[in-house]
């Protein structure tokens, strides 16, 4: 499986690095990730299908190339930048093709809750780091290298000196329910 960067709002400018540095694998995880919206937005604007693909195709064209350019700066979440590309895009179409009836609808309220959904993730991300920074040791060491470092049970018994698999796997469960406590606590009272 290939390994792709997040698109977690963390990591959005570790993102915008690689794609100025003609990385395809990122652009190709760019246009993954945002597809469905453009998709969703231009067919519920009387579009078809193959016209949405298009408009979606010509978004990320004109979103890459302005990437790219020299001062250009990314003042928004990409999600945002690029659902906002393809509207416009949609709507010189709809204009053109004189079907334009002055609204495209569900879009603003599909940006809106997309900004929301957008909003509670780096609240529920900020939480987390939270929540991982105050676990303390062993415990962050135990679950990075479990979770993150994808390491087994054996190799981390035998890093932290545990006398068996059993006992690390009761700590690592342990360390887990210490994390849930704290994330939640770290968690902003609206989304508890």
């Amino acid at each position: 499986m290939e390994s792709m960067i997040p698109l977690r709002s963390v990591d959005q400018d570790e993102l915008i690095i690689a794609l100025r540095s003609g990385d395809e694998q990122a652009l190709r995880q760019v246009y993954r990730a945002h597809y469905t919206m453009v998709v969703n937005m231009v067919t519920n604007n009387a579009g078809s299908l193959q016209e949405a693909k298009d408009v979606y195709q010509e978004t990320i064209i004109v979103f890459y190339e302005n990437i790219r350019r020299e001062g250009f700066e990314l003042n928004c979440r990409l999600k945002t930048y690029l659902y906002s590309v393809a509207r416009r895009i949609w709507l010189k179409q709809l204009e053109r093709k004189k079907k334009f009836n002055g609204r495209i609808e569900d879009s603003d309220e599909f940006v809106e809750l997309g900004m929301e959904e957008e909003s509670r993730r780096e609240e529920q991300f900020a939480a987390m780091h939270v929540a991982l920074e105050s676990l303390g040791e062993p415990c962050r060491s135990i679950l990075k290298d479990f979770y993150l470092n994808k390491q087994s049970m054996d190799e981390i018994t035998l890093k932290f000196g545990y006398t068996n698999t059993d006992n690390t796997k009761n700590q690592k469960y342990k360390c887990l329910k210490r994390l849930k406590k704290l994330f939640f606590d770290a968690l902003p009272a609206s989304n508890e």
